[in-house]
């Protein structure tokens, strides 16, 4: 199988898998700790900065650039690093803001992180079955995750503010846990330069994105 392949196949099931989540959530009235996770699709409080304040407010979290297709939105809940200055170039510089996250989960396969996980679990445990971990910063901080956002708007359709997460390559506890990528926290003394861009300096932006919080990152199998 190709990685396109392995890819689109990932995609797939993670979306049956939150439609499934979904079915079951219409059938219970307690709160279970999911309940305030952001999955790709969902809608979560943003921080971005209008006329010099200070602004949340919802958006998708899976982005769709402004003059896109309706049909764009595929996998691009993530920014990567590496492709601010290409694909995500109508952003990069323009219209940043950030996710504030306290623990942020990733998917992997058991093959690749049976040897991390701080408990063991009984039953079937084939190599390939995926598992969500659950990443924690051990210094108790919140993670000020940075990101980029765009408003589409189309006529006769709703306008839509929908925002993804940078990440780069994993510090090596997140590597080792087998994820290949990380969300890019950014310090606070950084936060007024990232929500107020300047697309004439690039160099400064990419600079706050390396000089970035860097705790260390404990793990373990998502509830």
């Amino acid at each position: 199988m190709t990685k396109a392949a392995t890819e689109s196949k990932r995609i797939a099931t993670d979306k049956i898998d939150a439609a499934l989540r979904c079915l079951t959530d219409l059938g219970r009235c307690e709160s279970e700790p999911r309940d305030s996770r952001i999955f790709p699709g969902y809608y979560a409080p943003f921080l971005v900065i209008e006329d010099g304040q200070y602004v949340v407010k919802p958006m998708r979290y899976q982005c769709r650039i402004a003059g896109e297709p309706a049909n764009y939105d595929i996998g691009t809940y993530n920014a990567r690093r590496d492709s601010l200055d290409k694909f995500w170039k109508p952003c990069f510089g323009y219209t940043h803001g950030l996710l504030l996250v306290d623990v942020f989960y990733e998917n992997v396969t058991r093959a690749k992180c049976e040897n991390t996980l701080f408990e063991t679990h009984d039953g079937p445990q084939a190599p390939g079955e995926n598992v969500v971990l659950e990443f924690r910063p051990n210094n108790g901080q919140l993670l000020m995750v940075a990101c980029l956002w765009s408003k589409w708007t189309a006529p006769d359709q709703p306008d839509l503010l929908s925002f993804a997460a940078i990440t780069d390559e994993p510090p090596a506890e997140v590597e080792a846990a087998g994820h290949d990528r990380c969300i890019v926290p950014i310090k606070r003394e950084h936060v007024d330069a990232w929500l107020n861009p300047q697309a004439s300096d690039l160099a400064a932006l990419d600079a706050i994105l390396e000089d970035r919080d860097r705790p260390y990152y404990e793990h373990r199998l998502a509830a």
